[in-house]
């Protein structure tokens, strides 16, 4: 039994999650990613290696990672492989608790102080030592602005980290900053080997490009252990024989890139794959009629929206986002490309995070005031726009947007890429419109919308509707430094009135989280921001 985290943790509240019919994938930070359908599928399934026997795990993804360094890459299917490998110095447990990993106990000892007491049992898969030397040298790197990690917004109010004793760390952060165990709980505070942060230094140096070392020889502490990966085919993990903490049940685990929807369901149906993420809400009842495979349904923190570049005119116009979201009927989407599963969007936030507001004034579907404010704003005779997706949903809710907007003269084009060339351009600001997802990991509101739309995080981070509003800053600001409960959501709530009523995106649905497995699959669990845990996974 391992020992119980002695922790505050001020803001966050306990959530009880049940199952509800549907859902759809959704990118995870960064849009968060999660997933590729559009293209060929580029693995070849000959190419994947053979399982040696029945406990070994074959799971189908719609896409590569973009990296196996947790301080590179915050897109889901990066996530989802990557969270084999490390452990993170405090955890969500399947009850969405926070309890200890790498860290006995996390404690706040002053104001702006964090102590944390480390395991003294744990060794690298390369058998180097776990320790407080290593916890600072991962943060001080995540932290490194030579290094531009796309995760450093999650830990930029630390000042400092000390190592006091070899087991013992203090963290001090710039403010009281009640989330910082849930921050920490995230992937991106995933532990790597110190000798794989000094390779990665040591390349940097020679004049290669930063984040690529642990990239191709990721080493952490994880039930898991990296074996080998070809790219735009499989990853291929294996068992941890020296795991400090419960084993893994499998002997392997393959990830697989399967892009297409309908290719996945049939790997699964056919037993080529153990377990597929996503599945399609119109490829539901198709995979629960077959005699070996269901569809697993899990409540998710994400948020599916429409984004616009406000930097690009005419979005950069008030009045005509405005007039789209008023253009915009949520329903006819949730029906039309998910069969009707997923839960109508007020705001940024969904009922499952700390801080979401029930009472916001949301923008609903009222043609003729957007037609109204299209006149307005100047663009009464409509204009020409481009919408980026990256596989069938995102697709078939851009086709259902096309044709509302064309209610008020917005001549809407659909480009559909994959899943790196989509998360590229929305990170450099090259898309007119995109349809995205953002799920809050933490389940705490500053997670939801500091980097979504705090203007420090344009680009990458998250914010890829680069907006700004120095209200909305200052308030997000002031609610991640409040210790109060009732403050913070009093000013969550206040900012995302001001984000909905100006509207740099429209929140469409929140998620159901849809993944296929195997009649004989036993143990699978995906937490609501959509990663997978499988340590606890067997095969029959």
């Amino acid at each position: 039994m391992k020992k119980k985290l002695v922790i505050l943790l001020i803001g966050v509240v306990s959530v009880l999650f049940t199952a509800c019919a549907g859902g759809t994938d959704e990118i995870d930070a960064n849009s968060n990613s999660e997933s590729n359908n559009n293209g060929n599928n580029n693995g070849n399934n000959n190419a994947v290696p053979e399982t040696e026997g029945e406990q070994d795990l074959t799971v189908g993804l719609a896409g590569d990672p973009v990296s196996l360094d947790p301080h590179a890459a915050n897109d889901g299917i990066s996530l989802y492989v990557m969270n084999g490998i490390y452990d993170t110095l405090v955890e969500l447990n399947t009850d969405l608790e926070i309890q200890p990993s790498l860290a006995e106990s996390l404690e706040p000892i002053e104001d702006t102080v964090w102590e944390a007491k480390l395991r003294e049992d744990v060794v690298f898969h390369d058998g180097s030592e776990f320790n407080a030397e290593v916890v600072k040298a991962n943060l001080d790197r995540i932290l490194d602005p030579e290094l531009g990690s796309p995760l450093s917004f999650l830990f930029n109010m630390i000042e400092s980290v000390e190592a006091v004793d070899e087991y013992t760390v203090h963290i001090t952060t710039e403010f009281p900053f009640s989330a910082l165990p849930s921050h920490l709980a995230h992937p991106g505070g995933h532990m790597i080997s110190l000798e794989s942060i000094e390779a990665d230094y040591e390349a940097m140096e020679n004049g290669d490009g930063a984040l690529t070392v642990v990239n191709e020889n990721p080493v952490g502490t994880g039930y898991f252990k990296y074996e080998e990966r070809v790219n735009g085919e499989y990853t291929k993990l294996v068992k941890n024989e020296d795991y400090w903490g419960n084993e893994a049940q499998v002997e392997s685990v393959t990830f697989k890139v399967v892009p297409e929807d309908l290719t996945r369901m049939g790997e699964l149906q056919t037993g080529a794959s153990d377990i597929v993420y996503p599945v399609n809400a119109n490829d539901m009842s198709e995979i629960n009629a077959h005699d070996e495979t269901f569809v697993n349904e899990t409540e998710s923190a994400s948020m599916a929206y429409v984004g616009m570049n406000v930097e690009r005119e005419p979005f950069n116009n008030k009045e005509v986002r405005q007039a789209i979201a008023l253009a915009i009927n949520k329903d006819d989407i949730i029906q039309g490309a998910l069969d009707g599963v997923g839960l109508q969007a007020k705001g940024p936030l969904a009922p499952t995070v700390f801080g979401y507001h029930e009472d916001i004034e949301e923008i609903v579907q009222d043609l003729d005031r957007a037609n109204e404010l299209m006149e307005e704003s100047g663009f009464g005779d409509g204009f020409s726009a481009t919408i980026l997706t990256y596989d069938r949903n995102t697709t078939n809710i851009a086709e259902l947007i096309q044709s509302q907007l064309g209610e008020i003269g917005i001549d809407l084009s659909i480009e559909t890429t994959e899943i790196g060339t989509y998360l590229e351009a929305t990170g450099n600001g090259e898309a007119d419109m995109y349809v995205g997802s953002w799920g809050t990991v933490t389940l705490d509101a500053d997670y939801g919308l500091y980097p979504m739309f705090h203007s420090d995080n344009a680009g990458n981070p998250g914010n890829r509707s680069f907006y700004a509003n120095d209200e909305v800053d200052a308030l997000l600001e002031q609610a991640r430094q409040s210790t109060g409960e009732s403050e913070r959501l009093e000013l969550y709530a206040e900012a995302q009135q001001i984000i909905v009523d100006e509207a740099p995106i429209v929140p469409l649905y929140h998620s159901v989280l849809l993944a296929g497995l195997r009649e004989n699959v036993n143990g699978f669990f995906q937490y609501p921001s959509s990663f997978p845990f499988l340590r606890d996974v067997s095969v029959e």
